[in-house]
């Protein structure tokens, strides 16, 4: 998979220290002209859905799981994958001082209903919901958080805002037009 972007969070000072190592999945459902994502109040951010792969899951498996317990997506169909970012950001846990993590992007489409998410706790206490949104209105409300500097900003808004820039960018070449809607771009 392509390597699109390294990052280093700005909280990042100093590189010394245990490192947890964290692979991710991630994905981007396109229908028409919206993108599926999940809003986040804690942070008042938009994010792609996915995350952590548990152990003994490959990237695929943990993909479809996370797009199912977050986003109720039934059907989950992984087309081809879009590249990863990888990321150095400060821990929370015991033991680690920083965390690096590939996220892995891949394109999906699923069936057109979802059903009712299954979220974790933390996920439900940060207000965590699936929606549709447009992929511009997405980027512009990510970007105004991160000009305010929001005292609840969260660690991961970097990431997501530029994947969404990149993707809109890559949506709009010849090589990448075909995807704006999966679910017409691979039939036949």
């Amino acid at each position: 998979m392509r390597l699109i972007k390294k990052l280093v969070h700005p909280g990042v000072k100093d590189l010394t220290g245990a490192i947890l190592t964290r692979r991710a999945a991630r994905g981007i459902v396109l229908r028409e002209m919206s993108i599926l994502l999940l809003f986040t109040e804690r942070y008042n951010d938009f994010s792609f859905p996915g995350g952590g792969v548990a152990d003994g899951e490959d990237l695929i498996e943990g993909l479809r799981r996370e797009l199912e317990e977050e986003t109720g997506a039934c059907n989950v169909r992984v087309r081809r994958d879009y590249g990863c970012i990888e990321e150095l950001r400060p821990h929370w846990k015991p033991g680690f001082a920083l965390m690096h993590m590939t996220s892995h992007f891949y394109f999906c489409d699923t069936d057109p209903e979802l059903r009712a998410p299954r979220m974790e706790g933390y996920e439900l206490a940060n207000g965590m919901r699936p929606i549709w949104v447009n992929l511009d209105e997405a980027i512009a409300h990510n970007r105004a958080v991160l000009a305010r500097q929001e005292a609840s900003i969260g660690l991961s808004i970097q990431r997501e805002t530029f994947m969404l820039e990149k993707l809109a960018e890559d949506l709009e070449t010849p090589a990448w037009s075909g995807l704006r809607n999966l679910d017409q771009a691979f039939l036949g």
